[in-house]
Parts: C-alpha cells; sequence; structure tokens
C-alpha cells in the first residue's frame, strides 16, 4: 500500500524563450527537478507528517517516481502577474484525510492567490467533516468558524507568483506538495 508518511511545499519561478525550459527552470527553483512528477488528486494522507523542505530533498533520488499535488502557471504575456498556490487542511484527527487544493489564477497577488487555496482545500475538508457554511462568507470568518469548530487543527497555503517580463520570454510558476512514501 502508498500510502506516504511525509510531505513538504515548495515553489519555483523560471524563465526562458521557451516554454518547456521555463518549467524545468521552475522545477529546479523548487529543488524538484530530479524527479519523475506524478501529480496525483487532493487527499493529504491520514497521519502524514509536514516536513520542512530541506528534510523532504533529503528524502528524494534523481530519477525517483515522485507524487505530488502540483500547480503551474506559464504565459509569455508581458505585465502579466500570475500565481500558483497549494492550499492544505489538517483534520484535527489525525486518523482522517485531509485535503489539498490546487490553484493557479492571472491577476491575483500571492495573499488572494494563497488565500483562495487554502479555502478550497479546508471547504473540501469541513464539508467531510459536516461542518456547513455560508459560501457567501469571506475567508477571514471562515477560518474562525473552522477553529472554533474544534475539527480542523491546521491550514497552510504555499504560493509563487511573477510578473512576466516584456521580454517575450515565458515565465513559469508553480506550487507544490511533494508526498513521500
Amino acid at each position: 500500500m502508498f500510502v506516504p508518511k511525509r510531505v513538504f511545499f515548495t515553489k519555483g519561478v523560471g524563465t526562458h524563450k521557451h516554454e518547456l525550459t521555463s518549467f524545468e527552470l521552475a522545477l529546479r527553483d523548487a529543488g524538484i527537478e530530479k524527479c519523475n512528477l506524478v501529480q496525483v488528486s487532493s487527499i493529504f494522507p491520514p497521519g502524514c507528517k509536514i516536513v520542512s523542505k530541506s528534510v523532504g530533498l533529503k528524502k528524494l533520488s534523481p530519477g525517483q517516481i515522485t507524487f505530488c499535488v502540483l500547480s503551474k502557471l506559464a504565459s509569455n504575456e508581458p505585465r502579466r502577474l500570475m500565481a500558483a498556490s497549494v492550499g492544505c487542511a489538517v483534520p484535527m484527527d489525525r486518523k482522517m484525510y485531509g485535503y489539498l487544493s490546487e490553484h493557479h489564477s492571472f491577476g491575483q497577488t500571492d495573499t488572494t492567490a494563497g488565500d483562495y487555496a487554502e479555502d478550497l482545500a479546508a471547504a473540501m475538508l469541513a464539508s467531510t467533516l459536516g461542518i456547513e457554511l455560508d459560501e457567501n462568507l469571506g475567508w477571514d470568518e471562515k477560518k474562525e468558524i473552522y477553529r472554533i469548530s474544534d475539527k480542523i487543527v491546521k491550514t497552510t497555503n504555499i504560493t509563487q507568483s511573477a510578473i512576466v517580463k516584456g521580454d517575450g520570454k515565458y515565465t513559469t510558476v508553480i506550487a507544490a506538495a511533494v508526498l513521500i512514501l
């Protein structure tokens, strides 16, 4: 059974005249270019421990098949603001699973994109825990309800944004939750 025991979060940005190379450079910036990445959906495994990027990178080997929740976005449109974000919501009961969410957007700052991704993950977890929320509430109001419910222990996000330069080159932004078996 492949159930990851650890996860770390990383982000990166790359710029190059070729879009694929800009993606490679973003992976290098994030430190995960040496792995064969397999994108998975949004489950934060039960009992999984969040570790630092430096600890997580030490667990990876060149060529390793590596599972991740990955958000990426690329553009060569001058002055285009873009962001890639992964949100995370962990339940208080560590025997239960949580959620990871990926979000990428044009025109959003780190804070706006990160809050959105975090809200997505928390809303998915809340719905499985029976926490009912008014979808019209803002993220800060929802966070307070989650805190009071005592069912969600942690929410977080990792976000990378960038503004495309006007030189015709592609810029790629990535954010990832890297799962370690």
